[in-house]
């Protein structure tokens, strides 16, 4: 910290990026894989009915009802958890970019990209209705 300023050089915003977007990917198949084989494990055996179609429950259409279900090792919350933090990988590259260029005091990069963060929150929390 030369100065008292925090410095960091591109290339390890770049390493870091990488290892965020690697692991999120990771984390997410893995969730996803464990709520698959859950999900087999529990009704692997039954038999499907085409003439009625059957949607998701209703807990299951929204954040905390996914949250409640991945918590309590239900499959189909485990794999729709899996894909929110799917979902959630490159918003959390967003947001950590926002604080790279906040750290490097880019004020336009921390603009532009505050405006690219508050464009996809906005589209992911339904946009207009």
């Amino acid at each position: 910290m030369p100065g008292g300023r925090f410095t960091i050089t591109d290339a390890r915003i770049d390493e870091i990026i990488g290892d965020l977007l690697r692991a999120g990917v990771i984390i997410a198949s893995l969730v996803v894989l464990a709520g698959g084989g859950l999900y087999l494990i529990n009704h692997g055996t039954e038999l499907p009915d085409y003439r009625i179609f059957h949607g998701e429950p209703s807990d299951l259409k929204h954040i905390p009802g996914i949250v409640k279900y991945a918590f309590a090792f239900h499959g189909r919350g485990l794999i729709q958890f899996g894909l929110i933090l799917l979902i959630a990988t490159p918003v959390m590259r967003v947001a950590f970019t926002v604080l790279c260029f906040g750290l490097q005091r880019d004020r336009i990069y921390v603009g532009v990209t505050l405006i690219v963060l508050a464009v996809l929150c906005f589209s992911l929390a339904g946009g207009t209705q």
